[in-house]
């Protein structure tokens, strides 16, 4: 692993859209343990480490380090992975950098969920106090009161105590810092992805206000509050945590269901769903979410000109039986029988007389049908 890239762990379908999650402060990518291999069913997630934690390079950052510093090492961390644009969660400073890339960066980010954070950490004095304290006397002082900061009474993680405690002073306080210099209340209006706010009811860091003020400011933001979590909630109530990401992030499965009965009919849809096994399940996801949710809802194309280019692919490759279903798709898109034909036309010249002739077979049945 290069020291030029934050240490990260990546899960689920190489396929599948991806999601990158963010850490809190003194945490590893171990915080998000009971949450993100079941967000990996559907997406393929990459989480990472703040500089000077769990893998990550101490020298990633330095004295007086802003957010947007830590925003540029994701993006950095996203391109060497070949991810463009990419869904969002992070807790506490991982979610201000969420934020600050909503408003600096709209083009990468899709959607994105802030948990247990905050669009400033109350002024910059008790950071800068933090910050000379690790600074003068290393992190085991500070990790006495870290259940304290972190859970409600009675609860605790010993591995991102430990992680907490392995965190490395320096970089560490350059995190600080980033947190002390952090106030973005006024540029929160311009975020236009969909946004998330989870709070944690019981969290004395970034109470529910905190995230109540940024629901209040960002377009069309949503808030959710789980009752008997302080803040580090992804730890302490994961299950709560995922049922509100899978909603907000799901999104684009439901909105693909939409446009795949649209286009192809219910009844299709309904047989297709009715042989749905648990082995073929993640199959149909993927179709409903890649294919019909992310391909045939992008307005770039048409839908009659998708249904051109969808007939002549299935012409070229024989998939005749397809190929039927995709006519009765075209002349739902609003292709009429002579353009279908001269669709099927085309083919004959690109893709050889002997398909197009299955092909305009295949097509003239189901035409003849319709006017049934």
């Amino acid at each position: 692993m290069t020291e030029k890239l934050l240490n990260h762990l990546t899960e689920g379908p190489a396929s599948a859209p991806p999601m990158v999650l963010g850490p809190s402060l003194g945490t590893s990518y171990a915080l998000w343990d009971k949450v993100a291999p079941e967000l990996s069913v559907t997406h393929r997630v990459v989480r990472w480490d703040l500089p000077g934690h769990g893998g990550s390079a101490a020298g990633l950052i330095g004295p007086g380090a802003a957010v947007g510093d830590l925003a540029d090492l994701v993006l950095t961390l996203a391109d060497s992975l070949g991810i463009g644009r990419f869904a969002y969660a992070g807790v506490s400073l991982g979610g201000a950098v969420g934020l600050h890339l909503a408003v600096h960066h709209p083009e990468r980010v899709s959607s994105l969920a802030v948990i247990c954070s905050s669009s400033h950490f109350n002024g910059s004095r008790s950071w800068e106090e933090r910050a000379a304290q690790v600074r003068a006397e290393g992190m085991d002082r500070l990790v006495e009161s870290a259940d304290a900061r972190w859970f409600t009474p009675g609860f605790t993680v010993p591995r991102l105590v430990q992680d907490h405690r392995d965190a490395d002073p320096e970089a560490y306080a350059a995190c600080c810092d980033a947190l002390a210099a952090f106030d973005i209340r006024e540029r929160l209006a311009e975020i236009s992805a969909p946004t998330l706010l989870v709070a944690g009811r019981d969290d004395p860091a970034t109470p529910p206000a905190h995230l109540r003020e940024i629901a209040d400011a960002v377009p069309g933001a949503a808030l959710v509050e789980i009752p008997g979590a302080s803040h580090l909630a992804v730890a302490q109530c994961p299950e709560a945590v995922l049922t509100a990401l899978r909603a907000h992030f799901d999104g684009g499965a439901k909105r693909g269901m939409e446009v795949r009965r649209e286009v192809l009919g219910d009844a299709h849809v309904d047989r297709a769903q009715d042989r749905q096994s648990p082995f073929t399940a993640r199959f149909q996801d993927f179709i409903s979410r890649y294919a019909w949710g992310e391909i045939w809802t992008d307005p770039t194309l048409s839908r009659r000109e998708r249904s051109m280019i969808t007939l002549t692919a299935l012409v070229a490759h024989g998939h005749y039986d397809e190929l039927a279903m995709h006519v009765r798709a075209a002349r739902r898109n609003g292709l009429t029988p002579d353009e279908i034909g001269a669709v099927l036309l085309q083919t004959a010249v690109y893709c050889g007389v002997p398909a197009a002739n299955s092909a305009f077979a295949a097509a003239q049945r189901v035409l003849a049908e319709e006017e049934g």
